[in-house]
């Protein structure tokens, strides 16, 4: 398993308490409330999952479609030495303030290293130096890390990726998309960098570099399309999505378990 692929086994169960959230449906929903710092119902004693194989039916999709980057095990293993805020409660304040910086520092990560899949170089190679140092050091150190200025930072590196490799393509960047047939409209090489695609219908579609940085594909239908070179791709927005076997994906992402189930709208 790599270093960004969540390993309940190794975690303290962290976003089961940490996170905070609210009743919703949908592909990313929750089927009752829980505030941050509140261990959710299903949390057992040993920090497993009660209902972890039938999440989905238990509405609540969420979890399934959350991703902490592998912020929890790195935080619980390595940043608290395997002590758990059930053993050690006074720290558990922090330890959750903890997970969140680590997990968008994982996800830069994860961002910075398929940029130098596409465009290697020295600069990208530093930054990303720079970002894993950062995932180290004592608890409080981390949470003394400039996040913002940092992420300011991969933001501008990714963006001149993405214009080296999509060229003059098309921008739809931050638009509202949202329940739009997009099958008809060119996507290849566009920019939907922070785009509402929510609910949009993306079946078919050809998505050859397309940059999809921060794009919410919230219940968006990738039936049958091509995403193997695509931009900036995380496995959250996959797992929000919805889409099947022939879904094309870019390499070292999974293929959501929910699309091996049949579309709830119907649509063919």
């Amino acid at each position: 398993m790599g270093r960004f692929e969540p390993d309940c086994t190794q975690c303290f169960g962290l976003c089961c308490v940490a996170l905070p959230f609210l009743r919703s449906t949908g592909a990313a929903g929750f089927a009752f409330d829980k505030p941050a710092g509140e261990p959710c119902r299903h949390l057992a004693a040993d920090d497993t999952c009660a209902i972890h194989s039938s999440l989905l039916p238990a509405g609540m999709g969420g979890c399934v479609a959350y991703e902490c980057f592998g912020a929890g095990q790195h935080v619980s293993q390595v940043l608290y030495d395997r002590v758990s805020w059930r053993e050690a409660p006074g720290t558990a304040g922090q330890m959750f303030a903890v997970l969140g910086v680590v997990r968008r520092l994982h996800e830069m990560l994860v961002l910075l290293d398929q940029a130098s899949s596409r465009v290697p170089s020295a600069a990208l190679s530093a930054l990303r130096d720079r970002v894993s140092g950062a995932t180290l050091g004592t608890p409080a150190e981390v949470l003394d890390v400039e996040l913002d200025r940092l992420a300011a930072r991969v933001g501008d590196a990714l963006g001149a990726v993405s214009r080296e490799v999509r060229g003059e393509g098309p921008s739809y960047a931050g638009q509202d998309l949202v329940g739009r047939d997009l099958r008809a409209v060119p996507l290849a090489r566009a920019d939907l960098r922070g785009a509402l695609l929510i609910a949009a219908d993306l079946r078919d579609t050809d998505l050859d570099r397309t940059d999809l940085l921060g794009a919410d594909l919230r219940d968006a239908d990738l039936s049958g399309a091509d995403l193997a070179t695509a931009l900036f791709v995380t496995q959250p927005q996959l797992n929000s999505a919805r889409g099947d076997a022939h879904t094309r994906l870019p390499h070292g992402l999974r293929r959501p378990v929910a699309w091996e189930a049949p579309h709830p709208s119907g649509r063919t």
